[in-house]
């Protein structure tokens, strides 16, 4: 359940129109749920995890066969909230769509996305996502496939590594506007620390497996971003995609927080999955 649907039903018990019990009923509903195949226990949802982070259990679809993904996000789908499935083969893509027609594949991002019953409300704030080169796309695909799925639609600054700095700065004033910059880099590692210092935004830095040898699959990226000279650099595990786009949304959903006042009253406009004034 997603914040904006449960303040949609404590306002309706306030104008009376469902009765507290009933509400309690809803909000009490399988806060989660065992998940079983012929083998037995597949997972446990988290269905409460929108109403307490604002953003629904993202399904990992790597280590996982395509039946049980789609048992999993069948208990996702019910419900009218949608999913995300990350990291998923090319068959259990195909699995995920004979399933659901209206999913929306991302094959470079091997990721599927089904909408919720309801479109996710979109929020305060403003997400870039950069990268160094063409070859870093899928992991800026699964970051952006991430955003969608809570109602963010990043703009994008591709190929524009340190090679040819220049590139970047033709950006810097589209760059300047975001709130939080999502950079993705792999050989030298050395983008995050040139955007980090032009511009004021939160920055997160995703080193990816893209290099020669002595890039040790993403590990070299790594390190230089861990040790960028760029003050405030926040930086995720190799490849991580999905993890640089949760940041963002911890990010946004905290600023959002913070102008909503304790005391609002009830002539407060909806807020969205984040409890933001909209």
């Amino acid at each position: 359940m997603r914040r904006d649907r449960a303040m949609a039903l404590l306002r309706a018990v306030a104008r009376g129109e469902v009765a507290p019990e009933g509400a309690l009923d809803q909000l009490a509903l399988a806060p989660f749920e065992a998940v079983a195949d012929a083998a037995g226990d597949v997972a446990t949802l988290d269905h409460h995890r929108a109403l307490r982070q604002g953003v629904p259990e993202v399904v990992y679809g790597a280590g996982k066969s395509p039946a049980q993904a789609v048992a999993i996000v069948g208990r996702l789908a019910v419900r009218g909230e949608g999913f995300l499935v990350t990291r998923a083969d090319d068959g259990m893509r195909a699995a995920l769509l004979a399933a659901y027609p209206a999913a929306v594949e991302n094959v470079l991002g091997r990721t599927v996305r089904l909408a919720p019953d309801e479109p996710v409300r979109s929020h305060c704030g403003r997400v870039c996502i950069v990268t160094a080169g063409t070859a870093d796309l899928p992991v800026a695909e699964e970051c952006a496939e991430t955003l969608r799925s809570a109602g963010v639609v990043a703009d994008r600054v591709t190929d524009v590594g340190v090679a040819g700095v220049h590139r970047l700065l033709a950006r810097a004033s589209q760059l300047a506007m975001a709130d939080v910059v999502i950079v993705i880099a792999g050989m030298d590692g050395a983008l995050p620390s040139a955007v980090g210092g032009i511009v004021r935004g939160a920055v997160i830095a995703v080193p990816t497996s893209v290099g020669y040898g002595a890039s040790f699959a993403g590990l070299a990226p790594l390190l230089t971003m861990l040790n960028s000279c760029a003050a405030g650099i926040t930086v995720v595990n190799i490849d991580n995609g999905f993890g640089a786009a949760m940041a963002a949304l911890r990010i946004l959903g905290s600023r959002a927080s913070s102008n909503v006042t304790p005391d609002a009253s009830s002539n407060a406009k909806p807020g969205n999955e984040f409890g933001v004034a909209t």
